[in-house]
């Protein structure tokens, strides 16, 4: 089983009272304060997402990097697993983007994340599909994505092999 959460992308709409953009489907996280230990952030995260008390952390499972050229920017991510967890799921999100959370088995995972960037979708599904197998290695996965808007890039996933 996984936990992902819909999430609703654009601006906060009063009258909606939601954001007004498309729906995506991906992991519980998000960014890291300044100041803040990434687990803590991590923990923080699903916490407002979801209202899960996550009590354990596993190592580091795969990395992910995107290199947005035109914005001057690097998105970095280590994902984890939770080992342990409290709560039910309760949906307060105060910056207003998650819709919805729920646990899934793998194969009801693929259509929601079929919704996600192609640097969440990919990287979850192959460790997905790797941890089924009994694979542990940790993986490193690389994108680059081209344009200015968020709605409108063009992504490449780099070859390790490549540099």
């Amino acid at each position: 089983m996984v936990l992902l959460v819909a999430n609703r992308r654009g601006v906060f709409d009063r009258t909606l009272g939601r954001r007004n953009g498309r729906l995506e489907w991906t992991p519980p996280g998000g960014v890291v304060d300044p100041g803040e230990e990434p687990l803590t952030a991590l923990s923080r995260e699903v916490v407002e997402e979801t209202g899960l008390v996550v009590e354990g952390w596993s190592e580091v499972l795969y990395r992910v990097s995107v290199e947005f050229p035109d914005r001057d920017m690097v998105l970095g991510v280590d994902v984890h697993r939770a080992l342990s967890w409290t709560g039910e799921v309760v949906l307060a999100d105060p910056d207003h983007i998650v819709e919805d959370a729920r646990f899934v088995d793998v194969e009801a995972a693929g259509p929601l994340l079929a919704t996600a960037p192609r640097w969440v979708r990919e990287p979850v599904t192959e460790w997905l599909a790797g941890s089924e197998a009994g694979e542990s290695a940790v993986l490193d996965f690389s994108y680059v994505a081209y344009g200015p808007n968020s709605g409108d890039l063009t992504v490449e996933r780099l070859d390790p092999r490549d540099g």
